[in-house]
Protein backbone atom coordinates (compact mmCIF):
# COMPACT_ATOMS: atom_id res chain seq x y z
CA UNK A 1 0.00 0.00 0.00
CA UNK A 2 1.46 3.09 -1.08
CA UNK A 3 0.35 6.61 0.55
CA UNK A 4 -0.07 9.76 -2.13
CA UNK A 5 3.06 12.60 -0.83
CA UNK A 6 5.11 8.92 0.77
CA UNK A 7 8.66 9.24 -0.97
CA UNK A 8 9.82 6.83 0.82
CA UNK A 9 10.35 3.39 -0.14
CA UNK A 10 9.09 -0.52 1.38
CA UNK A 11 11.17 -1.60 3.97
CA UNK A 12 10.61 -4.65 6.09
CA UNK A 13 9.83 -2.00 8.72
CA UNK A 14 7.37 -0.78 6.37
CA UNK A 15 4.05 -0.71 9.05
CA UNK A 16 5.86 1.76 10.99
CA UNK A 17 6.77 4.06 7.88
CA UNK A 18 2.93 3.70 6.39
CA UNK A 19 2.25 5.01 9.82
CA UNK A 20 4.70 7.79 10.10
CA UNK A 21 4.22 8.70 6.29
CA UNK A 22 0.28 8.55 6.99
CA UNK A 23 0.73 10.97 9.61
CA UNK A 24 2.77 13.55 7.91
CA UNK A 25 0.59 13.91 4.95
CA UNK A 26 -2.39 14.11 7.18
CA UNK A 27 -0.38 16.90 8.84
CA UNK A 28 0.87 18.55 6.34
CA UNK A 29 -2.86 18.75 4.26
CA UNK A 30 -4.76 19.56 7.65
CA UNK A 31 -2.03 22.42 9.46
CA UNK A 32 0.29 23.09 6.67
CA UNK A 33 4.50 23.38 7.16
CA UNK A 34 4.09 26.19 10.06
CA UNK A 35 3.76 25.66 13.67
CA UNK A 36 -0.18 26.89 15.07
CA UNK A 37 -0.51 28.26 18.59
CA UNK A 38 -4.22 26.72 19.67
CA UNK A 39 -3.87 27.48 23.21
CA UNK A 40 -2.91 30.43 25.22
CA UNK A 41 -1.43 30.26 28.79
CA UNK A 42 -4.39 31.76 31.61
CA UNK A 43 -2.96 32.12 34.87
CA UNK A 44 -5.60 31.69 38.14
CA UNK A 45 -5.52 35.34 38.90
CA UNK A 46 -6.68 36.30 35.76
CA UNK A 47 -9.53 34.54 35.45
CA UNK A 48 -12.15 37.02 36.91
CA UNK A 49 -11.17 39.26 34.78
CA UNK A 50 -13.70 40.72 31.90
CA UNK A 51 -13.63 38.76 28.98
CA UNK A 52 -12.90 41.67 26.54
CA UNK A 53 -9.73 42.08 28.70
CA UNK A 54 -8.13 39.05 28.46
CA UNK A 55 -6.48 38.64 24.90
CA UNK A 56 -3.80 41.43 25.68
CA UNK A 57 -3.23 39.62 29.08
CA UNK A 58 -3.10 36.06 27.87
CA UNK A 59 -0.46 37.75 25.43
CA UNK A 60 1.50 38.91 28.15
CA UNK A 61 1.00 36.49 30.88
CA UNK A 62 1.96 33.35 27.79
CA UNK A 63 5.90 33.74 28.98
CA UNK A 64 5.23 32.91 32.71
CA UNK A 65 4.01 29.91 31.84
CA UNK A 66 6.01 27.12 33.58
CA UNK A 67 5.00 24.92 30.20
CA UNK A 68 6.81 27.78 27.70
CA UNK A 69 9.92 27.36 29.68
CA UNK A 70 9.42 23.63 29.78
CA UNK A 71 8.85 23.89 25.94
CA UNK A 72 11.98 25.98 25.10
CA UNK A 73 14.74 23.85 27.43
CA UNK A 74 13.35 20.63 25.64
CA UNK A 75 14.09 22.40 22.05
CA UNK A 76 17.47 23.65 23.73
CA UNK A 77 18.59 19.82 24.98
CA UNK A 78 17.71 18.03 21.45
CA UNK A 79 20.93 19.92 19.98
CA UNK A 80 23.09 16.94 21.12
CA UNK A 81 25.85 17.25 18.42
CA UNK A 82 26.17 20.92 18.63
CA UNK A 83 29.14 22.92 19.96
CA UNK A 84 27.14 24.85 22.92
CA UNK A 85 30.36 27.38 23.75
CA UNK A 86 30.70 28.43 20.05
CA UNK A 87 30.36 32.28 19.02
CA UNK A 88 31.23 33.46 15.50
CA UNK A 89 33.19 30.55 15.12
CA UNK A 90 35.05 30.11 18.14
CA UNK A 91 34.69 28.80 21.22
CA UNK A 92 33.65 31.10 23.99
CA UNK A 93 36.34 32.18 26.86
CA UNK A 94 35.40 30.84 30.16
CA UNK A 95 36.91 33.10 33.25
CA UNK A 96 39.07 32.03 35.94
CA UNK A 97 40.71 33.71 38.18
CA UNK A 98 43.94 34.75 37.30
CA UNK A 99 44.83 34.68 41.52
CA UNK A 100 44.47 32.32 43.81
CA UNK A 101 41.99 32.74 47.15
CA UNK A 102 44.05 34.86 50.03
CA UNK A 103 43.85 35.51 53.71
CA UNK A 104 41.65 38.72 54.21
CA UNK A 105 44.29 41.86 55.24
CA UNK A 106 41.96 42.41 57.71
CA UNK A 107 40.80 40.61 60.47
CA UNK A 108 37.36 42.43 60.89
CA UNK A 109 36.37 41.77 57.10
CA UNK A 110 35.79 37.77 57.89
CA UNK A 111 33.66 38.54 60.80
CA UNK A 112 31.76 41.43 58.77
CA UNK A 113 31.34 39.41 55.51
CA UNK A 114 29.71 36.73 57.34
CA UNK A 115 26.11 35.50 56.43
CA UNK A 116 25.87 38.60 53.75
CA UNK A 117 25.83 38.09 49.92
CA UNK A 118 27.88 40.43 47.32
CA UNK A 119 25.69 43.20 45.55
CA UNK A 120 28.96 44.82 44.13
CA UNK A 121 29.24 46.93 40.97
CA UNK A 122 31.28 48.45 38.22
CA UNK A 123 30.33 51.66 36.32
CA UNK A 124 29.99 51.32 32.38
CA UNK A 125 32.46 53.20 30.96
CA UNK A 126 32.88 55.75 28.06
CA UNK A 127 36.35 57.05 26.48
CA UNK A 128 38.19 57.95 23.62
CA UNK A 129 40.70 56.21 22.15
CA UNK A 130 43.51 59.04 22.83
CA UNK A 131 42.36 60.19 26.36
CA UNK A 132 42.29 58.57 29.71
CA UNK A 133 40.62 55.38 30.33
CA UNK A 134 39.85 54.87 33.98
CA UNK A 135 37.53 52.35 35.85
CA UNK A 136 35.90 52.61 38.39
CA UNK A 137 33.58 50.09 40.80
CA UNK A 138 32.55 50.00 44.40
CA UNK A 139 32.38 46.25 46.31
CA UNK A 140 29.28 46.11 49.02
CA UNK A 141 28.08 43.26 50.83
CA UNK A 142 23.77 42.57 51.70
CA UNK A 143 20.78 44.20 51.53
CA UNK A 144 21.04 47.77 50.96
CA UNK A 145 25.00 48.07 51.07
CA UNK A 146 24.89 47.19 54.83
CA UNK A 147 28.62 46.31 55.37
CA UNK A 148 31.30 47.20 52.79
CA UNK A 149 34.56 46.05 51.91
CA UNK A 150 37.64 47.84 53.39
CA UNK A 151 41.05 47.86 52.63
CA UNK A 152 40.98 44.30 50.63
CA UNK A 153 42.68 43.58 47.56
CA UNK A 154 40.42 43.50 44.08
CA UNK A 155 42.39 42.18 40.72
CA UNK A 156 40.93 43.56 37.64
CA UNK A 157 40.40 41.86 34.32
CA UNK A 158 39.64 42.60 31.32
CA UNK A 159 39.00 40.94 27.60
CA UNK A 160 41.05 42.45 25.20
CA UNK A 161 40.02 40.48 21.90
CA UNK A 162 36.23 40.25 22.49
CA UNK A 163 33.84 38.28 22.37
CA UNK A 164 36.23 34.98 22.28
CA UNK A 165 39.23 36.15 23.61
CA UNK A 166 41.58 35.73 26.71
CA UNK A 167 40.54 37.55 30.09
CA UNK A 168 43.91 39.55 30.29
CA UNK A 169 45.00 40.23 34.45
CA UNK A 170 45.62 44.13 34.65
CA UNK A 171 46.56 45.12 38.01
CA UNK A 172 45.33 44.80 41.44
CA UNK A 173 43.81 47.70 43.57
CA UNK A 174 42.68 48.15 47.45
CA UNK A 175 39.53 48.82 48.03
CA UNK A 176 39.25 52.36 50.01
CA UNK A 177 37.04 53.31 53.52
CA UNK A 178 33.91 53.43 51.14
CA UNK A 179 34.47 50.15 48.83
CA UNK A 180 35.51 52.27 46.11
CA UNK A 181 37.95 51.49 43.80
CA UNK A 182 39.54 53.57 40.61
CA UNK A 183 42.02 52.36 37.94
CA UNK A 184 43.40 54.07 35.59
CA UNK A 185 44.71 52.05 32.18
CA UNK A 186 48.62 52.88 31.46
CA UNK A 187 49.36 54.43 28.36
CA UNK A 188 51.03 51.55 26.92
CA UNK A 189 47.74 49.28 27.26
CA UNK A 190 45.24 51.68 26.63
CA UNK A 191 42.42 50.01 24.67
CA UNK A 192 42.02 51.09 20.77
CA UNK A 193 37.92 51.64 19.40
CA UNK A 194 35.71 49.09 20.43
CA UNK A 195 33.77 46.81 23.67
CA UNK A 196 35.51 45.42 25.84
CA UNK A 197 33.98 43.06 28.97
CA UNK A 198 35.53 43.91 32.42
CA UNK A 199 35.38 42.06 35.43
CA UNK A 200 37.22 42.39 38.79
CA UNK A 201 37.52 40.09 41.44
CA UNK A 202 37.79 40.31 44.89
CA UNK A 203 40.65 38.43 46.15
CA UNK A 204 39.49 36.65 49.56
CA UNK A 205 36.37 35.21 48.44
CA UNK A 206 36.63 35.35 44.61
CA UNK A 207 32.92 37.28 44.20
CA UNK A 208 32.92 39.50 40.87
CA UNK A 209 31.09 42.25 39.56
CA UNK A 210 30.88 42.51 35.74
CA UNK A 211 31.06 45.45 33.14
CA UNK A 212 31.88 47.24 29.98
CA UNK A 213 34.49 49.91 28.99
CA UNK A 214 33.27 51.75 25.27
CA UNK A 215 36.29 53.22 23.49
CA UNK A 216 35.00 55.45 20.73
CA UNK A 217 36.76 58.20 18.49
CA UNK A 218 35.51 61.75 19.39
CA UNK A 219 31.83 62.97 17.53
CA UNK A 220 30.19 59.34 18.30
CA UNK A 221 26.73 59.77 18.11
CA UNK A 222 24.00 58.32 20.57
CA UNK A 223 20.43 57.60 21.30
CA UNK A 224 19.32 57.90 25.31
CA UNK A 225 16.10 56.41 26.70
CA UNK A 226 15.34 56.66 30.43
CA UNK A 227 14.31 53.33 31.55
CA UNK A 228 12.06 54.52 34.53
CA UNK A 229 8.28 55.29 33.01
CA UNK A 230 9.33 54.80 29.46
CA UNK A 231 10.25 51.07 28.93
CA UNK A 232 8.03 49.82 32.27
CA UNK A 233 4.59 49.99 31.86
CA UNK A 234 3.21 48.48 35.01
CA UNK A 235 4.50 45.80 37.49
CA UNK A 236 3.52 42.50 36.84
CA UNK A 237 0.19 40.69 36.96
CA UNK A 238 1.68 38.31 38.50
CA UNK A 239 3.99 39.85 41.11
CA UNK A 240 6.97 39.12 39.43
CA UNK A 241 8.28 41.35 36.73
CA UNK A 242 7.01 44.75 35.58
CA UNK A 243 5.88 44.67 32.15
CA UNK A 244 7.30 45.76 28.92
CA UNK A 245 5.69 49.06 26.83
CA UNK A 246 4.72 46.55 23.51
CA UNK A 247 6.91 47.83 20.73
CA UNK A 248 9.70 49.52 23.31
CA UNK A 249 12.45 46.51 22.39
CA UNK A 250 11.87 46.80 18.43
CA UNK A 251 12.52 50.98 18.86
CA UNK A 252 15.76 50.79 20.48
CA UNK A 253 16.86 47.63 18.18
CA UNK A 254 16.15 50.13 15.16
CA UNK A 255 18.40 53.07 16.73
CA UNK A 256 20.80 50.51 17.23
CA UNK A 257 20.84 48.66 13.82
CA UNK A 258 21.37 52.21 12.18
CA UNK A 259 25.07 52.17 13.94
CA UNK A 260 23.67 55.02 17.03
CA UNK A 261 25.19 53.98 20.54
CA UNK A 262 22.66 52.83 23.04
CA UNK A 263 22.36 54.86 26.43
CA UNK A 264 20.26 54.01 28.85
CA UNK A 265 19.40 56.28 31.97
CA UNK A 266 17.53 55.52 35.43
CA UNK A 267 17.60 58.09 38.17
CA UNK A 268 18.25 55.04 40.30
CA UNK A 269 20.64 54.26 42.89
CA UNK A 270 23.88 51.90 41.45
CA UNK A 271 23.02 49.20 44.01
CA UNK A 272 19.88 47.90 41.90
CA UNK A 273 22.09 47.77 38.85
CA UNK A 274 22.51 43.95 39.31
CA UNK A 275 18.50 43.81 39.21
CA UNK A 276 18.09 46.41 36.68
CA UNK A 277 20.29 45.02 33.96
CA UNK A 278 18.74 41.49 34.47
CA UNK A 279 15.39 43.14 33.35
CA UNK A 280 16.81 44.47 30.72
CA UNK A 281 18.19 40.87 30.02
CA UNK A 282 15.36 39.42 30.13
CA UNK A 283 13.26 40.95 28.24
CA UNK A 284 15.70 41.25 25.37
CA UNK A 285 16.85 44.72 25.35
CA UNK A 286 19.99 45.81 23.22
CA UNK A 287 23.11 46.34 24.34
CA UNK A 288 24.33 49.88 25.73
CA UNK A 289 25.20 51.83 27.92
CA UNK A 290 23.52 51.65 32.04
CA UNK A 291 23.90 55.06 33.94
CA UNK A 292 23.03 54.96 37.30
CA UNK A 293 23.22 57.41 40.26
CA UNK A 294 25.70 57.50 42.64
CA UNK A 295 24.11 56.16 45.37
CA UNK A 296 20.96 57.80 47.10
CA UNK A 297 20.70 61.31 45.52
CA UNK A 298 17.85 64.19 46.03
CA UNK A 299 18.08 65.50 42.81
CA UNK A 300 18.23 62.45 39.94
CA UNK A 301 16.75 64.74 37.18
CA UNK A 302 20.22 66.42 37.67
CA UNK A 303 22.10 63.57 37.68
CA UNK A 304 21.23 62.68 34.32
CA UNK A 305 21.80 65.78 32.39
CA UNK A 306 25.31 66.40 34.27
CA UNK A 307 25.83 62.80 32.76
CA UNK A 308 24.75 63.49 29.59
CA UNK A 309 26.44 66.95 29.36
CA UNK A 310 29.94 65.11 30.22
CA UNK A 311 29.61 63.13 27.25
CA UNK A 312 28.86 65.89 24.86
CA UNK A 313 31.71 68.40 26.41
CA UNK A 314 34.50 65.82 28.19
CA UNK A 315 33.89 63.14 25.45
CA UNK A 316 32.46 65.58 22.20
CA UNK A 317 30.03 62.56 21.28
CA UNK A 318 26.73 64.57 19.59
CA UNK A 319 23.18 63.06 21.04
CA UNK A 320 20.75 62.34 18.36
CA UNK A 321 17.43 61.35 20.17
CA UNK A 322 16.00 61.19 23.21
CA UNK A 323 13.10 59.02 25.01
CA UNK A 324 11.49 59.13 28.52
CA UNK A 325 8.83 60.27 30.32
CA UNK A 326 7.62 64.17 30.77
CA UNK A 327 9.54 64.40 33.64
CA UNK A 328 12.95 64.05 31.46
CA UNK A 329 12.00 66.97 28.86
CA UNK A 330 13.75 69.55 31.47
CA UNK A 331 16.89 66.77 31.46
CA UNK A 332 16.93 66.94 27.39
CA UNK A 333 16.38 70.23 27.01
CA UNK A 334 19.08 71.09 29.57
CA UNK A 335 22.01 69.93 26.79
CA UNK A 336 20.37 72.00 23.72
CA UNK A 337 18.28 69.05 21.89
CA UNK A 338 16.01 70.36 19.91
CA UNK A 339 12.14 69.60 20.96
CA UNK A 340 12.23 67.08 17.40
CA UNK A 341 14.02 65.22 18.70
CA UNK A 342 12.99 64.29 22.09
CA UNK A 343 9.99 61.67 22.11
CA UNK A 344 7.71 61.48 25.73
CA UNK A 345 5.75 58.49 26.71
CA UNK A 346 2.59 59.66 28.35
CA UNK A 347 -0.64 62.03 27.68
CA UNK A 348 -0.26 64.99 25.29
CA UNK A 349 -0.51 68.52 27.56
CA UNK A 350 -1.12 71.70 25.70
CA UNK A 351 1.90 73.38 28.27
CA UNK A 352 4.60 70.83 27.15
CA UNK A 353 3.29 70.20 23.65
CA UNK A 354 5.68 72.38 21.81
CA UNK A 355 8.70 71.07 23.92
CA UNK A 356 8.62 67.61 22.80
CA UNK A 357 7.03 64.71 20.67
CA UNK A 358 4.42 62.64 22.50
CA UNK A 359 4.47 58.77 21.66
CA UNK A 360 0.32 58.23 22.05
CA UNK A 361 -0.18 55.59 20.06
CA UNK A 362 2.56 53.49 21.27
CA UNK A 363 5.97 51.99 20.12
CA UNK A 364 4.52 50.10 17.36
CA UNK A 365 3.18 52.98 15.64
CA UNK A 366 5.93 55.62 16.58
CA UNK A 367 8.36 52.88 14.39
CA UNK A 368 6.36 52.85 11.66
CA UNK A 369 6.54 56.91 11.57
CA UNK A 370 10.30 56.54 11.57
CA UNK A 371 10.50 53.83 8.93
CA UNK A 372 8.25 55.37 6.45
CA UNK A 373 8.77 59.20 7.12
CA UNK A 374 12.75 58.47 6.93
CA UNK A 375 12.99 60.17 10.45
CA UNK A 376 15.72 57.99 11.30
CA UNK A 377 18.71 58.69 9.70
CA UNK A 378 22.15 56.36 9.93
CA UNK A 379 24.15 57.82 12.23
CA UNK A 380 27.49 59.66 10.99
CA UNK A 381 30.47 58.11 12.68
CA UNK A 382 32.41 55.23 11.73
CA UNK A 383 32.08 53.24 14.58
CA UNK A 384 29.33 50.67 14.04
CA UNK A 385 31.59 47.64 13.42
CA UNK A 386 33.20 47.96 16.84
CA UNK A 387 30.00 48.89 18.79
CA UNK A 388 29.03 45.96 20.34
CA UNK A 389 25.53 44.43 18.55
CA UNK A 390 23.21 41.76 20.37
CA UNK A 391 21.09 42.23 23.57
CA UNK A 392 22.68 41.59 27.50
CA UNK A 393 23.99 38.50 28.56
CA UNK A 394 21.78 37.17 31.17
CA UNK A 395 23.22 36.41 34.33
CA UNK A 396 25.31 32.85 34.88
CA UNK A 397 25.14 32.34 30.93
CA UNK A 398 28.35 30.79 30.75
CA UNK A 399 27.49 28.38 33.74
CA UNK A 400 24.48 27.43 32.49
CA UNK A 401 25.98 26.50 29.39
CA UNK A 402 28.73 24.23 31.08
CA UNK A 403 26.05 22.65 33.30
CA UNK A 404 24.16 21.64 29.82
CA UNK A 405 27.24 20.57 27.93
CA UNK A 406 27.86 18.06 31.03
CA UNK A 407 24.52 16.58 31.29
CA UNK A 408 24.04 16.31 27.30
CA UNK A 409 27.10 13.94 27.42
CA UNK A 410 25.62 12.10 30.50
CA UNK A 411 22.64 11.00 28.57
CA UNK A 412 24.38 10.29 26.05
CA UNK A 413 26.75 8.27 27.54
CA UNK A 414 23.40 6.64 29.32
CA UNK A 415 22.07 6.22 26.28
CA UNK A 416 24.68 3.88 24.68
CA UNK A 417 25.10 1.62 27.96
CA UNK A 418 21.23 0.99 28.03
CA UNK A 419 21.22 -0.06 24.13
CA UNK A 420 22.15 -3.74 25.31
CA UNK A 421 19.99 -3.68 28.03
CA UNK A 422 16.83 -5.57 27.88
CA UNK A 423 13.41 -3.87 27.21
CA UNK A 424 12.85 -4.19 31.53
CA UNK A 425 16.11 -2.42 32.30
CA UNK A 426 15.60 0.44 29.59
CA UNK A 427 12.10 1.29 30.43
CA UNK A 428 13.48 1.52 34.44
CA UNK A 429 16.44 3.30 33.41
CA UNK A 430 14.60 5.93 31.29
CA UNK A 431 12.44 6.83 34.18
CA UNK A 432 15.48 7.24 36.31
CA UNK A 433 16.87 9.69 33.43
CA UNK A 434 13.42 11.77 32.87
CA UNK A 435 13.41 12.05 36.86
CA UNK A 436 16.90 13.72 36.69
CA UNK A 437 16.39 15.79 33.65
CA UNK A 438 12.85 17.30 35.54
CA UNK A 439 15.23 17.85 38.73
CA UNK A 440 18.08 19.25 36.17
CA UNK A 441 15.46 21.96 34.57
CA UNK A 442 14.14 22.67 37.62
CA UNK A 443 17.50 24.27 38.62
CA UNK A 444 18.38 25.99 35.50
CA UNK A 445 14.83 27.85 35.75
CA UNK A 446 16.02 29.02 39.32
CA UNK A 447 19.77 29.81 38.30
CA UNK A 448 19.46 31.24 34.58
CA UNK A 449 18.10 34.81 35.07
CA UNK A 450 16.92 36.73 38.68
CA UNK A 451 13.43 37.95 38.46
CA UNK A 452 12.81 41.12 39.72
CA UNK A 453 11.10 42.10 43.00
CA UNK A 454 7.01 43.49 42.12
CA UNK A 455 7.15 46.99 40.88
CA UNK A 456 11.40 47.27 40.67
CA UNK A 457 11.08 49.10 37.88
CA UNK A 458 7.57 50.99 38.14
CA UNK A 459 7.59 54.55 37.66
CA UNK A 460 8.46 56.98 40.68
Amino acid sequence: VLVPGCEQTPSPGWPICLNECFASVVAAKWWGTKRIDYALYCPDALTAFPTVALPHLFHASYWESTDVVSFLLRQVMRHENSSVLELDGKEVSVFTPSKPREKWLRKRTNVKLRNVTANHRINDTIANEDGPQTLTGRFMYGPLDMVTLTGEKVDIHIMTQPPSGEWVYFDTEISNSSGRISYEIPEERRLGIGVYPVKMVVRGDHTFADSYITVLPKGTEFVVFSIDGSFAASVSIMGSDPKVRAGAVDVVRHWQDLGYLIIYVTGRPDMQKQRVVAWLAQHNFPHGIVSFCDGLVHDPLRHKANFLKSLITDLHMRIHAAYGSTKDISVYSSISLPPTHIYIVGRPTKKLQSQCQFITEGYAAHLAQLEYNHRARPAKNTTRMALRKGSFGLPSQAEFLRKRNHLLRTISSRSERTQSQSDSDKDRDRERSQRSMSIATGCWGRSAASRLESGLLGQK
